[in-house]
């Protein structure tokens, strides 16, 4: 989780700014809700709650974050819960399911609505608007760790040195960007390695997308001008971009330096097309968000554009859940705080409504930002047309969505026919394994619902026991350990990480191995299907299911069940491969001294640099070893020792 100014009690810097405490009364016995157990527990943490800003977070009787709040005062703020009489009676559900409170103290409510976004997007709680969302955004770097930065996409916590600019909606946003970029600077995109190895220019040079610095065909100021350029570009002075070059063009055309000036033209034709491909009616704006929210049987959609340098990077649609109560402001506002936990805030912030606590939210971005940072309701003008447009597509994109929902419920519910079960799954565990002849072994599981694919509960697991290339052993060994853990951390299937529904890739012999394991721990009612090839290897597209009871059936070639089924089954293999081929990948880099304790990657290094091979190593004198740079006699004699155990 990318960290902010405010800091996190996690972090060592934490302790400075914050102040961690469990509550001591903590109500044992019946975990059954029980609004009066709930009220006392409150009671008895409000005597000991300082008159500071600050975060609370309420827990059930297992430890589970129910709900997430900040407060300004926080002794004032958490009394109120004890007050039920005048609570929702949403709230009073959470509070009759209280146990326990944990209480961090801040210096301002600015910092306490920053570290409230964090602490909701680590534990999820049941009672906060949640911003479901499992990827992150995409940003443009141009590094800075080189004499030939190189441009690039990025993903993830932003912690290598250089500028991002960002964010944009989508992956294919981003490398659309990037080629035209290329295109417009010439700049490279390879990676360090690849750049030092080169004696000659690559493809990338031969189509014009490169200035090939990696071999000399342009100088280091030569390179450094184009940087400057790009970062001018995407800092939004574009036009005076545009200007340099059709001024540069126009001097090689006098001077008949016809093949710069076509190089000069194609660069132009670059930019015309990142400003056509982006450019959105924003005047006035040059560094924004824009927010615009739908409501629809409950439902919730909030659409966001972003503007950069006064450029459109792309739009997506965000669908909050636990809203239920809220008022629409409300949402919006926990939306924002969450959203911006992890995207550096916009100068300016455009939304559809008035927010409950709009300063408070400005001054926690500013904090967060270090700028100044403007929120507003639009009432007329260009901006007002922005987010007249966002709305269009917030609507829309709900719409969409309540669509799509009502036909995956319908395929659920045929799939839930289909397969015998009593109800809609609302869990479903699919499992593969994936090896070569025996070796590095692995199994999988992903996870998916009604809402789609749970990414955060896939699992892997490395095959230890099943041996050779024994199929059903591996899936056995998988399933031991996968419920065998289940049984042990949550035997009265509390948590809500039991399977409604196993799905198996394989036929009859997988099916009983799962069925045998399954049995051996006592665990009889759990769903298994297995889904094999069809008569014709699933050449016609069909699939045979197996039931545990040894019947089988088919579904139409064209059934909606059959083809999500497939896509579950699809997604494993993907994973599982995936995986499988990132084992075999470090097994081939791997080195026998990475088996040698208290020896890391830099002594390896300093070893393989002194000696040529890990069997010199191996073979080296005690003496020979205490000559290496950067090893002391103590690790010279315990690689010995360990090479050579008899002495």
């Amino acid at each position: 989780m990318s960290r902010t100014p405010a800091g996190t009690p996690e972090t060592p810097q934490g302790t400075e700014r914050f102040n961690e405490d469990r509550a001591t009364s903590t109500v044992r016995g019946s975990d059954k809700p029980d609004l009066e157990a709930g009220v006392e527990v409150i009671r008895d943490t409000v005597r000991t709650l300082p008159t500071r800003p600050g975060v609370y977070r309420m827990q059930d009787s297992r430890g589970e974050v129910l709900y997430v709040g900040k407060a300004r005062v926080l002794r004032n703020r958490v009394a109120n819960y004890t007050q039920w009489e005048r609570l929702p009676s949403r709230l009073q559900r959470m509070v009759s399911q209280t146990r326990s409170m944990t209480i961090v103290t801040t210096n301002s409510e600015a910092e306490a609505l920053l570290l409230e976004a964090q602490l909701i997007k680590r534990y999820r709680p049941a009672y906060n608007v949640l911003l479901r969302d499992d990827k992150s955004f995409p940003f443009i770097l141009l590094r800075a760790e080189h004499d030939y930065p190189r441009i690039m996409k990025h993903r993830g916590a932003r912690k290598a040195k250089g500028n991002y600019y960002g964010p944009f909606a989508s992956a294919g946003s981003v490398n659309t960007t990037i080629n035209a970029l290329q295109k417009l600077f010439l700049l490279r995109s390879c990676t360090d390695s690849f750049f030092a190895r080169r004696d000659r220019p690559c493809l990338l040079y031969q189509i014009k997308r490169c200035s090939a610095p990696c071999v000399g065909r342009i100088d280091e100021a030569g390179y450094a001008e184009l940087v400057r350029e790009a970062k001018d570009f995407l800092g939004g002075k574009s036009n005076a971009v545009q200007r340099k070059i059709e001024a540069q063009m126009a001097e090689a055309a006098e001077a008949l330096d016809f093949e710069r000036a076509a190089m000069l033209r194609d660069r132009l034709r670059a930019a015309t097309f990142i400003q056509g491909s982006q450019a959105i009616n924003a005047e006035g704006l040059d560094s924004a968000d824009i927010f615009a929210m739908a409501v629809n049987n409950g439902q919730v959609g909030i659409q966001a554009f972003f503007i950069r340098g006064g450029q459109n990077w792309g739009h997506r649609a965000f669908f909050p859940t636990h809203t239920e109560g809220l008022s629409d402001e409300q949402v919006l506002q926990s939306f924002l705080t969450q959203f911006y936990e992890e995207v550096p805030p916009a100068r300016v912030i455009l939304v559809d409504r008035e927010i409950p606590e709009g300063e408070l939210l400005s001054e926690a971005f500013r904090e967060l930002a270090g700028h100044k940072v403007e929120i507003s309701v639009p009432q007329r003008g260009s901006r007002r047309r922005l987010i007249e447009q966002a709305t269009r597509n917030a609507v829309e994109a709900l719409e969409r969505r309540l669509a799509e929902r009502g036909t995956q419920a319908k395929v659920m519910r045929e799939m839930a026919e289909f397969l015998e079960l009593p109800e809609i799954p609302q869990r479903i565990e699919v499992y593969d394994n994936s090896h070569i002849q025996g070796t590095k072994a692995l199994g999988a599981m992903v996870v998916a619902g009604p809402e789609g694919y749970m990414k955060n509960q896939y699992r892997k697991f490395n095959i230890r026991e099943a041996q050779s290339n024994d199929d059903y052993a591996m899936m056995r060994e998988v399933m031991t350990r996968r419920f065998g853990r289940a049984m042990e951390e949550d035997p009265d299937r509390e948590s809500g990480t039991w399977p409604d529904l196993v799905l198996i890739d394989g036929g009859k012999g997988q099916m009983s191995a799962v069925r045998e394991a399954l049995e051996e721990l006592g665990v009889e009612d759990v769903t298994l299907i297995a889904i094999a090839k069809g008569p014709h290897h699933g050449r016609d597209g069909r699939e045979v299911f197996h039931f545990p009871d040894g019947r089988e059936k088919m579904l139409p070639v064209n059934s909606p069940v059959l083809f999500y089924l497939q896509r579950l089954r699809d997604e494993v293999h993907r994973y599982v491969i995936g995986a499988h081929r990132a084992k075999r990948s470090r097994a081939i880099t791997a080195s026998p001294l990475d088996e040698i304790p208290g020896i890391g990657p830099a002594r390896k290094r300093a070893l393989l640099l002194h000696f040529g091979t890990a069997g010199k190593v191996r073979a080296a004198s005690l003496e020979d070893l205490q000559r290496a740079p950067g090893v002391s006699a103590a690790v010279a004699r315990t690689i010995y020792d360990f090479y050579h155990p008899g002495g």
